[in-house]
């Protein structure tokens, strides 16, 4: 089973935050606590012949994500030679910089879940980012078992007394009917791709088009989360609401956030929740990288802003064709990456994109 002493688990994660001020999300090479997780479905809680995952314990949640990984993989040729290619690997990576950054533990200090004090592997029902991440991990799981990836019928666990997350497929498709249809033509898409005649870049951008607008349909249907940014400081909030923002450039890029490409741009977030006060670039516990990370998002967010969303929809006019989708992604690798890339070329840059469309 995928289960992990308490005590150990504790240890490992003091060792990775002593370590570094910057969230650990790679252990040997994969997710963290990755060979801790569920190999096959069967691994997981079944009862009366259905698959009962609890998504509130950190390693069931991420054994949705390796179960997803290990399913789609055939499929997932057009993507590269790799292991590793899959877009499905930024979740799980996404999942361990939410678990060592200690974004999933109870923001609200009623109960020690998530926190050293207590049950390190749990995630609570109160955080923001657990909640946002259910949209990424559950809903995609039920959906995948829906399409056939998975074998048994699936009931996600839930707390008792909470009862604003649906837990099974029919259950989030009347909640959430964008956000499961969206799901549910990539995970059809990528069954699909095995017999089209199409070259691999072309098939590869297609399922990443399908695969962001899943992405997206998540994100935006974890509105429903929002009462519970309450609990963080108007710092933590700002980071948040720029972190949601900045998947608005990712996917229209298609960017293909395999294994690799994924750690590149989660490495520089926050390893720290934000408290009031914290002001990027000058947040002195914080690396030199995550602090240049943390200004361009509210660079970007800001600037969006003053533009009336303009500079959201002039990016995604420039994202019109396999070609600029490419630069697309090789500038945003700029952006976030390269301290001396100037944010005035970015502007100057993707207005001279749109040209070409």
């Amino acid at each position: 089973m995928i289960m992990l002493r308490p005590t150990v688990l504790g240890l490992l994660l003091a060792c990775a935050v002593s370590l570094s001020s910057s969230a650990v999300i790679l252990e040997n090479g994969i997710p963290i606590l990755w060979a801790q997780t569920a190999g096959q479905v069967t691994d997981l809680p079944i009862q009366n012949g259905i698959l009962t995952p609890d998504p509130w314990h950190f390693l069931n949640r991420m054994s949705l994500y390796r179960l997803m990984i290990a399913a789609t993989d055939p499929f997932m040729g057009s993507m590269g030679t790799g292991a590793s290619e899959s877009p499905l690997w930024g979740l799980p990576l996404q999942l361990g910089w939410m678990f060592t950054s200690g974004r999933l533990a109870d923001p609200t200090g009623t109960t020690t879940c998530g926190h050293q004090t207590g049950d390190t592997t749990c995630i609570s029902t109160q955080s923001w980012w657990g909640c946002v991440n259910y949209f990424a991990s559950a809903i995609p799981f039920l959906s995948a078992a829906q399409q056939g990836f998975m074998g048994p019928e699936v009931q996600m666990q839930v707390p008792a007394g909470v009862e604003d997350y649906c837990t099974t497929y029919a259950d989030c498709a009347t909640r959430y009917p964008d956000v499961m249809s969206k799901w549910d033509a990539f995970f059809q898409g990528l069954k699909a791709s095995t017999d089209s005649p199409l070259p691999d870049n072309e098939k590869k951008d297609s399922l990443l088009g399908l695969y962001w607008a899943a992405q997206m349909a998540s994100g935006q249907a974890s509105a429903a989360c929002n009462t519970r940014q309450s609990h963080y400081s108007s710092s933590e909030v700002s980071f948040a609401n720029s972190w949601l923002n900045s998947a608005e450039y990712v996917s229209a890029a298609h960017f293909q956030s395999s294994l690799e490409k994924s750690v590149m741009f989660l490495t520089p977030l926050p390893g720290r929740i934000l408290q009031e006060g914290d002001s990027a670039p000058n947040i002195a516990d914080l690396s030199q990288e995550e602090n240049h990370t943390l200004y361009i998002f509210t660079w970007m967010k800001n600037i969006n802003s003053l533009l009336g969303g303009s500079l959201v929809r002039l990016w995604r006019s420039a994202m019109c064709s396999v070609t600029t989708r490419e630069k697309g992604r090789e500038m945003l690798e700029q952006l976030l990456l390269n301290p001396s890339f100037a944010t005035n070329s970015f502007l100057s840059i993707v207005t001279g994109m749109t040209t070409s469309c």
